[in-house]
């Protein structure tokens, strides 16, 4: 650890000024606008990757964004650790809400600020400087691969076509993940449940034409009106979801495992204060972790019709939208719930209305299994830096492309993730505190030497 530490130390200032660079390049996957920063990003990862010490280093087509994909094979014979991160971030708006630019990044009160600080070029680029310090210390132990894209943001649409044409070069015996958070800063632990995610698109149509709302104000339906009442009662007074069938494949998690969830730290008041509300909510009967770890949630995630700039305009709008996502548990299929909800919106509305419903993105949840000897490793690793093992921990958050590692490459991930709740990560004000970044520097080259020591 002494060496690791007087690494980081002495190359710090270029740490943060190479991951500056990748953090100005704004590669928003999901507008067009953006395309030609997303090559921007895969070139610069190529570079960073072969500095680093990679062998080679491609970028790869695919039918959306391309795949950076790099790696080191020291001895066929030994284990392949397969890093997977992504360079494309969420869109940075609303920015009148930023503090500072964010694609501009800053370093204020010990935190990187900047769209993609933590979520996920800041932990992705840990991967790269703990790569790049065993490569020229002479400590990697073992074979490494680097497979990172740029669709983790809108659901990884050509992942999977990706995987299943890449098999034989993807081959590896873990691949290792920093894109979830930890309990907090004191609290190491390592992420050993994700959600899935169902994301769709509704429209409410009601007269062909956005109306006076005086002249038909009253005899005409408004979409609406219409559409939050179909929203709303899309829950019921105990907030569970009403969509028939929904619960059909959820599995009620054991007493005993409830029990030791309820072990993990988890201040409620300081959790409201850090959000600035005054209750919780949500279904009954469990706690806020649980709500958020092993139950499935439906929200609206944005809704927009009618007019809504300066001033008034007295109209009865002629359309209606919304976006809502589903959060999954394991063993729900993103599919057979899109359909499920399809079909009861529809029901939903009243003749007076048309309805469309458009699947954008989904996929399936995840477990990882804590008696993997990678997950040994990585709690073995936590441990030596953290000073205190880590708590598994189920987090209410979605990588799709998850599951579909398992499917496509017969492989487990191991989710070793450094951010932490407060880090914003899809909201304006993103940021990554130092001291977790370098902390992952520090410990994921244990994770390589325990992993490759074995049992």
């Amino acid at each position: 650890m002494e060496q690791i530490n007087k690494f980081i130390e002495e190359n710090k200032d270029r740490f943060i000024d190479e991951l500056f660079g990748l953090l100005r390049i704004p590669s928003v996957s999901s507008k067009t606008e953006h395309k030609q920063d997303m090559q921007k990003a895969t070139e610069y990862l190529k570079k960073s990757l072969l500095d680093a010490g990679a062998d080679s280093v491609e970028i790869i087509p695919t039918g959306g964004h391309p795949v950076v994909y790099g790696e080191k094979i020291i001895d066929p014979s030994k284990p392949v650790v397969m890093v997977y991160g992504h360079y494309d971030v969420q869109p940075a708006e609303p920015f009148e809400l930023w503090h500072s630019q964010p694609f501009e990044p800053e370093i204020r009160e010990g935190k990187i600020w900047a769209r993609g600080a933590d979520d996920d070029k800041g932990q992705l680029f840990m991967h790269v400087k703990a790569f790049e310090f065993m490569v020229k210390s002479g400590t990697l132990p073992c074979n490494v691969k680097f497979m990172l894209e740029g669709e983790e943001e809108i659901g990884s649409p050509s992942l999977g076509k990706f995987c299943r044409e890449n098999a034989e070069k993807l081959k590896s015996d873990v691949i290792l993940v920093s894109d979830t958070s930890m309990i907090g800063r004191d609290v190491p632990s390592i992420t050993t449940g994700l959600r899935g995610l169902s994301y769709l698109e509704v429209e409410v149509t009601g007269p062909n034409r956005d109306l006076h709302s005086g002249l038909y104000g009253g005899a005409v339906a408004n979409p609406v009106n219409v559409l939050t009442k179909m929203i709303a009662s899309l829950t019921d007074e105990n907030n569970r979801i009403t969509i028939p069938g929904f619960y059909d494949d959820v599995i009620e998690v054991s007493r005993e495992e409830r029990e030791e969830m309820a072990k993990a730290p988890f201040d409620e008041e300081q959790y409201k204060k850090e959000i600035d509300v005054v209750e919780l909510s949500g279904e009954s009967g469990y706690s806020a972790m649980e709500r958020t770890g092993i139950r499935p949630s439906l929200d609206v995630n944005g809704i927009w019709g009618g007019y809504t700039g300066e001033g008034a305009k007295t109209i009865l709008p002629s359309k209606a939208h919304a976006k809502i996502s589903m959060r999954l548990v394991p063993n729900q299929q993103s599919a057979k719930i899109d359909e499920l909800f399809v079909q009861h919106f529809k029901s939903l509305a009243p003749p007076s209305v048309k309805v469309s419903v458009r699947v954008l993105h989904g996929g399936e949840g995840y477990v990882s299994p804590v008696d993997h000897p990678a997950y040994r490793a990585a709690s073995k690793a936590y441990e030596a830096t953290f000073g205190k093992k880590p708590v598994p921990f189920r987090s209410g958050g979605s990588i799709p492309i998850i599951s579909l590692f398992e499917k496509e490459l017969d492989a487990k991930s191991i989710l070793m993730g450094f951010g932490l709740e407060s880090d914003a990560i899809h909201s304006p004000n993103e940021n990554y505190p130092l001291w977790n970044f370098f902390k992952g520097i520090e410990t994921i080259p244990l994770f390589y030497k325990y992993y490759s020591e074995g049992d």
